[in-house]
């Protein structure tokens, strides 16, 4: 009698231009890899809840009444609680997403052992820019919490914060995986924190736009922290119109671009 030994199926390795479903792969290699790395999470989430504790709710105690979204006075603790909400999203994504990746492509050599599976390059994108998501929107939710028990959720459209959190931090993800694609050593990240501090600082973050030279406000208007900034006081405070869908777009494209220049660039790096 014959006997025939059974060839394991392996699933095809179709290109994708934006990866394919075994990305979901990658993110459970992520989520076990940091199950012993859980302060890492904790301590990022802290962070923006202690600038509400300390400048909001304390500070915010000697400060005036500021202008809001809608052009109406607002007080400063619910002025900068959406701009806390909205950076904690991009620090959570924005760091995993160049600390991390240029770690694991650079020095764990994780993503060649990953493409001995069925993974493509755009998996590895698609993957790691899903966990980048995923520890942003850990940020977002925990932020939320807090800014409810201070009674700053002032309106019934602060219920979509998270979901506009979440798209902030896809588009950081993007565009962080994309620069961590083109990092050679350690002392490129100062070029990140270059970006990331002016935007934290001067996004309307803790003052409002007008207190800024007409220039710089110029300058402000175009960075993607503003935009999220914009979008997440807009629906905290219950300002709501067309211009926040033209900010969703500014951050749906950031993050679009930053996954196929990714993709591309995962491509020649680890199958050159």
């Amino acid at each position: 009698m014959t006997s025939y030994a059974l060839q394991p199926r392996v699933a095809p390795r179709l290109p994708g231009a934006f990866g394919t479903r075994r990305s979901l792969r990658l993110v459970e290699r992520n989520i076990v890899s940091y199950r012993r790395m859980w302060l890492l999470f904790l301590t990022g989430a802290l962070e923006p809840i202690f600038y509400l504790l300390s400048l909001g709710v304390g500070l915010g105690q000697l400060i005036p009444n500021v202008t809001g979204p809608g052009g109406g006075p607002i007080t400063y603790v619910h002025f900068v609680a959406p701009a806390l909400l909205a950076t904690a999203a991009m620090n959570g994504a924005m760091y995993d997403a160049t600390f991390g990746i240029f770690f694991r492509l650079k020095y764990g050599k994780v993503y060649e052992a990953v493409l001995a599976t069925p993974l493509t390059p755009p998996d590895i994108a698609l993957g790691e820019l899903a966990w980048c998501l995923m520890r942003g929107g850990f940020y977002a939710v925990a932020f939320t919490i807090v800014a409810a028990f201070f009674g700053v959720l002032a309106s019934p459209w602060a219920v979509l914060a998270i979901p506009a959190a979440l798209l902030i931090g896809l588009g950081f993800a993007g565009l962080g995986m994309a620069i961590a694609t083109f990092m050679k050593s350690w002392q490129d990240f100062e070029v990140v924190n270059l970006l990331m501090m002016p935007m934290f600082l001067f996004s309307t973050t803790f003052f409002p736009l007008g207190v800024y030279p007409r220039g710089l406000q110029l300058f402000v208007e175009i960075t993607p922290l503003y935009q999220g900034i914009e979008i997440v006081r807009g629906l905290m405070l219950g300002v709501v119109g067309p211009s926040l869908l033209l900010r969703c777009l500014y951050l749906a494209v950031m993050a679009l671009g930053g996954l196929a220049i990714a993709a591309r660039r995962f491509g020649k790096l680890l199958t050159a």
